[in-house]
């Protein structure tokens, strides 16, 4: 068995900041083998967890961190208080969509967290818990406003609409009308009607979700199921233009209306010369020789970009 496996005998209590207790001693298997034994191949050591610290112990370390502003006791105090900021980030995700992540959130209650100790007050008596679940809190919001691309006076239309329609819902027993909606928040219709059209934008999807069909087997994204497979291509269109431009901007007036009535249009070259009262051998000939230009022209950037 490794030597890493003896159990370390406790140390005595002293009246030392008990920074260094975070360093978790493993405990000793039951019936380790003597010393004599083969030796083992060397085991991963296992992660170290923060030992749970008493009352006493962490006010010695906020006295001695608030004395000596040591970057290690602050690191201590992080970790100490770490399970508080992810249960406060569950606890917001809950409300939030599932585009959300939610050690996203954890990192901005983190930055809440360590302003909290920064500006913690060991005099005015109160505990740092409730302190800092309003910093941390706060901290998160933030972070979620900034990353909101609506307006918060938008938003506060939205919930206030919202409310009113679910109070009218309760109490009519069924959907409200414009004129009671209007009536309860105390507006014009044509207020409602701006304040609808407002909150109509509230609220943004991510395509890339997984859809929750309750087949874990078979998740896929919202696109691959919202996706119009038979819609054209924005992206082809424009590089179809932008080829068209290119390919017709030496031509003359009639021969690029040959070629677009030709290739883009698919009429025959009798129907196109009816149209441009020409004869379909005169037809035939400007093609050909459009074509042959066309020819040259590739062949030219071909040699010039081998």
């Amino acid at each position: 068995m490794a030597k890493s496996s003896v159990a370390a005998r406790p140390a005595p209590r002293t009246s030392v900041a008990p920074a260094i207790r975070l360093k978790a001693v493993a405990p000793a298997a039951k019936n380790a083998p003597p010393r004599s034994a083969a030796p083992l191949a060397p085991a991963t050591p296992a992660p170290t967890m923060p030992v749970a610290m008493t009352e006493p112990e962490l006010e010695v370390i906020w006295r001695t961190y608030k004395r000596t502003r040591d970057e290690n006791l602050r690191n201590t105090l992080i970790e100490h208080h770490m399970p508080l900021v992810r249960a406060i980030a569950e606890r917001v995700l809950q409300t939030l969509p599932k585009s959300i992540e939610l050690d996203d959130l954890s990192s901005a209650g983190t930055f809440g967290l360590m302003d909290a100790i920064n500006g913690f007050d060991l005099t005015r008596g109160i505990k740092f818990k409730t302190y800092c679940t309003t910093r941390i809190r706060g901290s998160i919001l933030d972070e979620l406003r900034s990353q909101d691309w609506v307006p918060r006076l938008v938003r506060l239309k939205a919930h206030r609409l919202d409310r009113a329609i679910r109070q009218l819902e309760g109490e009519l027993g069924r959907a409200p009308n414009q004129m009671e909606i209007a009536k309860l928040l105390g507006i014009t219709l044509e207020e409602l009607q701006a304040h609808e059209t407002e909150a109509s934008a509230k609220t943004i999807f991510s395509l890339s979700e997984k859809w929750d069909d309750g087949d874990e087997e078979k998740e896929m994204e919202k696109v691959e199921i919202l996706a119009d497979r038979k819609s054209v291509d924005p992206v082809d269109t424009i590089q179809q233009r932008d080829a068209l431009e290119m390919i017709t901007g030496s031509l003359t007036k009639k021969e690029r209306l040959i070629i677009l009535m030709y290739y883009y249009e698919g009429l025959t070259m009798r129907e196109i010369g009816e149209i441009m009262e020409l004869t379909e051998s005169r037809v035939c000939q400007i093609h050909s020789n459009v074509m042959a230009r066309l020819k040259a022209q590739l062949d030219r950037v071909q040699s010039n970009g081998n």
